[in-house]
Order: C-alpha cells, then sequence, then structure tokens
C-alpha cells in the first residue's frame, strides 16, 4: 500500500513503545483530559500514552499495520484507542472538535504541512492544545532520523504564522537527544510547540 504500511509490518516497535520524551513531559505539566487525537501516529506509542493518562483518544495514520500494531500495544497495556485509517490529503477537519491534537515527527510535503497545521487550528477546542515535535530543516546533517529531504521538514515560522493568535505555552528549536527504537537515534534537531487556542 505504501512505504509505511510496510515498515510496519515487522513484529519490532520500529520507534519503540516509549511515549515521546517532550509529550511526556508536556503531559505531565498540563494534566489534559477529554479527547485526544494523534495524527501520523505510526505504531501508536503516544496514542497509548495518551489513553493511560486517561484521555480518549483516536490515532490516525495511513498504514494499517501501523494502526494494528497501535491497538495490539492498547490491548497489551491495558488500554484502548480508537484506530482510524486516514490520509492526512483527504482529512476533514471538523471544527472545535478536540481537546488535544498531537503530532510527534510527522513529515509532510510543504503546501500538506501548511494544510494540516490549518485543519489543527480549527479542530482544536477553544482552550484545547496542539502538542508537536517534529524535525527541523537542519536536522538533515545530523544523520539521526527523519526525512532525508528538506522539503519534509519544518521551518519555526509555519508554527509562528498559523498559530499567532494562539497562547504558546512553549516554543524550542534546537538540538536534543532521542533514542526511539532504531530510527529516532542521537543527536538531533527539532521544534517543539506546545499552544493553547483563545477561549472564544
Amino acid at each position: 500500500m505504501n512505504k509505511w504500511n510496510e515498515r510496519f509490518t515487522s513484529e519490532e516497535y520500529v520507534y519503540g513503545t516509549a511515549p515521546n520524551e517532550f509529550l511526556e513531559e508536556t503531559q505531565q505539566k498540563l494534566q489534559l483530559s477529554g479527547e485526544a487525537l494523534a495524527i501520523a501516529e505510526g505504531e501508536g506509542r503516544n496514542a497509548v500514552f495518551l489513553a493511560e493518562q486517561g484521555m480518549k483518544v483516536t490515532a490516525w495514520d495511513y498504514a494499517p499495520s501501523g494502526l494494528e500494531k497501535t491497538k495490539k500495544l492498547a490491548k497489551a497495556r491495558g488500554t484502548a484507542v480508537q484506530t482510524e485509517l486516514m490520509d492526512l490529503e483527504e482529512a476533514q477537519w471538523e471544527g472545535d472538535r478536540w481537546d488535544e491534537i498531537v503530532c510527534i515527527f510527522g513529515h509532510f510535503p510543504e503546501k500538506l504541512r501548511r494544510q494540516t497545521l490549518l485543519g489543527i487550528k480549527k479542530a482544536v477546542k477553544p482552550g484545547g492544545y496542539f502538542v508537536a515535535e517534529v524535525y527541523s530543516l537542519c536536522q538533515l546533517s545530523y544523520k539521526s532520523g527523519g526525512p532525508k529531504d528538506s522539503r519534509f521538514l519544518y521551518a519555526p515560522e509555519e508554527f509562528w504564522t498559523v498559530f499567532s493568535d494562539w497562547r504558546i505555552v512553549h516554543f524550542f528549536m534546537g538540538e536534543v537527544v532521542r533514542h526511539e527504537g532504531e530510527l529516532h537515534n542521537g543527536l538531533s534537531h527539532v521544534i517543539q510547540f506546545a499552544g493553547q487556542k483563545p477561549e472564544k
């Protein structure tokens, strides 16, 4: 079906089963509740973590094999995640739908990136949050994971322009060390964003 579906067919969780460190730290700080959406969620490690925090979680991905592993991981952890096969090119973003949307290393071409960020802005409820950690344009020289094509990497102004009217709880661009399975491993250059949609 696609390269991600093929990649996730192995028994091994290629990005591990532990949540992303920034997401874990942010959830502990914000103590969010309600309904969460994890986009481009892969094998489910972050969605399952959110479910373990008591949130009602939906995971979107366009690799059926990844969604199957998400359900398997959730069952093993004694929780549940709703899964939906979703190509973000075709996503219909319902307004004011989610208490939290999460994007961890979801990388897309520039046009789809902006379309997705605008969709997220629309779909978060007033008072809700968007949390992301993604590779920056500087990541190419680090060789520790992520796309090998700069067109799939993020510039900081993509967040600043789309979410200029949100309350920025956290913004960081720089080096972090990530050990997330075999494909995210070592010193990396990332952008971290946590923002809250204004109340109406």
